[in-house]
């Protein structure tokens, strides 16, 4: 399945460089391994897409009501961080 989401600017480009390795995404919508992110640039200031896209191959998806590692007291007090490594 194709899945179209907006990119803002910065992080578009730094997906399109290949320093950017991952999503972090509200779960609102299904996604699924070998599903098809197609990432459109959006300008939030001026409110419109830049015209620029580029497709990636969804290869992993965690949701994080899926994740029990810790007490809820500690999320809220700390958050949680998306670790992109290689």
């Amino acid at each position: 399945m194709k899945i179209e989401k907006k990119v803002w600017p910065e992080f578009f480009e730094r997906i399109l460089r290949g320093e950017k390795k991952y999503e972090l995404r509200l779960a609102d919508f299904e996604c699924r391994s070998g599903d098809v992110l197609v990432l459109k640039e959006w300008d939030p200031t001026m409110k419109q897409y830049t015209g620029r896209m580029m497709e990636k191959e969804v290869t992993f998806v965690l949701k994080t009501s899926e994740v029990k590692f810790w007490p809820k007291e500690d999320v809220e007090k700390y958050g949680l961080q998306i670790i992109s490594f290689r």
